[in-house]
């Protein structure tokens, strides 16, 4: 289960009216919702991680939205908002085996930080006695990104290591933020067994500028 975006560029835009386009957007996250619920009827899960996955489901559905409404400054925010939200149900529906932990600022999953270089934590363990390491998102890119300042990670000297307990920081570069700006990421960490790789697993996490 995953997700990329449903636009790709500026040249998409359909309103140039940002609050019409919230509630178009807010209205379309509700309405996808009820696939990722297909997909979770469909799995036919025990009791437990049933709940699991649609209580997370239904969180970010409340917090997406809150977010287009009260966060989001322009079109293009409200797009990186909503596509966060959608890898977010994306994650929920397909479950979360790992112990993956994503942090800014000793938060996680909605985040805020000031302008300049962010510290990213990134903790994961592995299921009985696997290790685990940074993955890959897609093919070359490690991380999947999208930002209203041109935001990226430092991919220099990243720790790529099999840990026991991984606890890591990462570099996310927004020298060029500003208040308002949006800053949306998925971390992907991949278990491993005599070095296969035997599970992978995203997090993703949004940042207000503030």
């Amino acid at each position: 289960m995953d997700y990329d975006g449903i636009r790709v560029d500026d040249s998409s835009e359909r309103t140039d009216n940002v609050n019409d386009y919230k509630v178009t957007c807010i209205d379309f996250i509700k309405d996808i919702s009820h696939d990722y619920e297909a997909w979770v009827d469909y799995y036919k899960l025990p009791e437990d991680e049933d709940k699991k996955r649609r209580t997370g489901i239904k969180a970010t559905i409340e917090r997406t939205n809150e977010w287009i409404a009260k966060v989001a400054q322009t079109i293009k925010a409200v797009d990186i908002v909503m596509n966060d939200g959608i890898q977010k149900m994306a994650e929920s529906t397909a479950g979360k085996p790992l112990e993956i932990g994503v942090f800014v600022n000793g938060k996680s999953s909605y985040t805020m930080a000031n302008t300049g270089i962010i510290d990213v934590n990134v903790k994961s363990s592995g299921r009985q006695g696997r290790k685990t390491k940074l993955g890959f998102h897609f093919k070359d890119n490690r991380f999947r990104i999208e930002s209203t300042c041109g935001a990226f990670f430092d991919e220099n000297n990243l720790p790529t290591e099999e840990f026991d307990l991984m606890d890591i920081s990462l570099k996310l570069h927004a020298e060029n933020a500003k208040q308002r700006d949006v800053i949306s990421f998925t971390v992907t960490i991949s278990e491993m067994e005599n070095d296969i790789e035997f599970e992978r697993r995203g997090l993703t996490t949004i940042v207000h500028i503030v």
